[in-house]
């Protein structure tokens, strides 16, 4: 009986819907991941990059939430493409999810594995909140882009090592964080009715 009232459950969920309770699922289970690894790190500092949690005593909360997120994302972007989402949308989501999952897997001392797998994260995080045009209706569509264009101008000055006095790890929360709450504004989108997102009902 439990079973049957949970497939009913489900049935009223459309692909769009429950994508969005993915990406909302994941990212909220990261930022507490970080917040608590954050609290729990001996004698962490937020002048530290985020990828520190990866090694030492918070290494196994960080690692298998961000690995657990990049799942998740990449279901999402699964369900986007079965709903009819924009295709650059969907692959630049399953991109992001993917290196999520290659930042659990190559920790912070594992060097270039690592780096490529964050840069990823961050280059299509950067890029899909600029094309949510293609999916968001205004006046998150404008949101979107601008969080986009911060984004971008701070991976910019993280490359060029210009942290206008926030340190590494200060710069790298202004490219990361952002793209966080953009997943939870665009995740509330996703699951609202279905006449707010530009995506087929299936």
């Amino acid at each position: 009986m439990r079973m049957i009232i949970l497939g009913i459950v489900f049935m009223k969920f459309t692909n769009k819907t429950l994508a969005g309770a993915l990406i909302f699922l994941g990212t909220m289970w990261l930022l507490m991941a970080i917040v608590v690894s954050e609290v729990l790190y001996p004698g962490y500092h937020d002048t530290q990059m985020i990828s520190d949690l990866g090694i030492g005593s918070t290494s196994l909360i960080f690692n298998a939430s961000i690995i657990f997120c990049g799942i998740l994302i990449i279901a999402a972007a699964y369900l986007l493409q079965k709903a009819g989402t924009d295709i650059w949308f969907s692959a630049l989501m399953a991109m992001i999810g993917i290196g999520e999952v290659c930042v659990g897997l190559f920790p912070e001392d594992t060097g270039t594995p690592h780096i490529i797998s964050a840069s990823i994260v961050f280059l299509c995080g950067c890029i899909i909140a600029i094309v949510s045009f293609r999916v968001f209706p205004s006046p998150w569509a404008w949101f979107s882009g601008a969080i986009g264009i911060i984004v971008l101008a701070a991976i910019i000055l993280f490359i060029v090592k210009y942290n206008l006095g926030l340190s590494s790890g200060g710069m790298e929360r202004i490219i990361a964080y952002p793209l966080l709450f953009w997943a939870l504004g665009s995740s509330a989108f996703l699951m609202a009715p279905e006449n707010s997102v530009q995506v087929d009902s299936t």
